[in-house]
């Protein structure tokens, strides 16, 4: 999936992945027809500073990433830089697949900021997608995976830029694909549950949220269609995603096996039930 979200537009502009943790609003006031700027974070000593550019640097390597990370909360507990740095940690944990970890620091990036976008798309996809059919807290897991799902859509409304190298048009493109990121999560929770009208729905908000056409999204939404009966709504997805320019051939593959699935449900279905055998 090509699609860039607020983390990674952000990460292009200030060499770490996780700058959407800036603090919250009050925003820099905009001049007419711009967006606001979220307020700047700011080191308070040199050594602070240093710290906070040590962890940049490590941030694209998780066992550095999390050194640095706690090397800044623990000697600067009332940073700026403090929910920016549990955020760099959570990533960190999460590319190391310990998820009980992320979850722990990403939920402490939200009792630093709770309108942080990355921690709460982070643990929407993480309970969306770890969840099992049969786990005994099952409804609980996706329970929480909406939630998050729900209060990153929310968030994303409003969330003012980070940087002003970003353009309003980049930012705009974000925001949208990352309220794309979280209706994909909604789609993938109800998939668990077999609820596949809710799941086709909430594929299809991500595909309409998207800022530009993603397959992956349209074969999510195909998949759900599919499973829930509607096949002919299901193959015109299919062809929709391969059709994409540049399209993954992994997406295009899983596109072309759904299609063929539905096609021989839908044959299936339309095929005339035999008489009984005479007696």
């Amino acid at each position: 999936m090509k699609r860039t979200i607020l983390t990674g537009l952000v990460a292009t502009c200030a060499g770490a992945m996780c700058l959407m943790a800036q603090a919250p609003p009050p925003a820099t006031p905009a001049t007419p027809g711009q967006m606001p700027i979220a307020k700047q974070m700011k080191a308070k000593s040199k050594s602070e500073l240093e710290a906070w550019n040590a962890l940049v640097q490590a941030a694209s390597d998780p066992d550095k990433a999390i050194a640095a990370a706690e090397d800044l909360i623990t000697k600067y507990a009332d940073s700026d830089f403090t929910a920016t740095a549990l955020d760099i940690e959570a990533d960190a944990w999460q590319r190391k697949g310990d998820f009980n970890k992320m979850v722990i620091y990403a939920e402490r990036v939200l009792e630093a900021n709770p309108q942080d976008s990355q921690a709460l798309l982070m643990l929407a996809k993480y309970y969306a997608t770890h969840t099992r059919e049969n786990d005994l807290d099952r409804e609980e897991k996706l329970g929480k995976a909406e939630k998050y799902s729900n209060l990153t859509i929310d968030v994303a409304k409003t969330l003012p830029k980070p940087s002003a190298q970003i353009s309003d048009e980049q930012w705009v493109a974000a925001r949208k694909d990352t309220t794309a990121e979280a209706y994909n999560a909604i789609g993938q929770a109800n998939l668990v549950r077999k609820n596949y009208d809710a799941a086709a729905a909430g594929f299809k908000n991500a595909v309409d949220s998207a800022s530009g056409p993603e397959p992956a999204y349209m074969v999510r939404l195909a998949l759900a269609l599919q499973s829930g009966g509607k096949y002919d709504e299901a193959i015109a997805w299919c062809d929709k995603a391969a059709a994409v320019p540049n399209v993954h051939p992994q997406v295009k593959a899983v596109a072309t096996q759904i299609k063929a699935q539905a096609v021989k449900a839908a044959a299936a279905a339309k095929a005339p039930v035999a008489p009984p055998p005479a007696k």
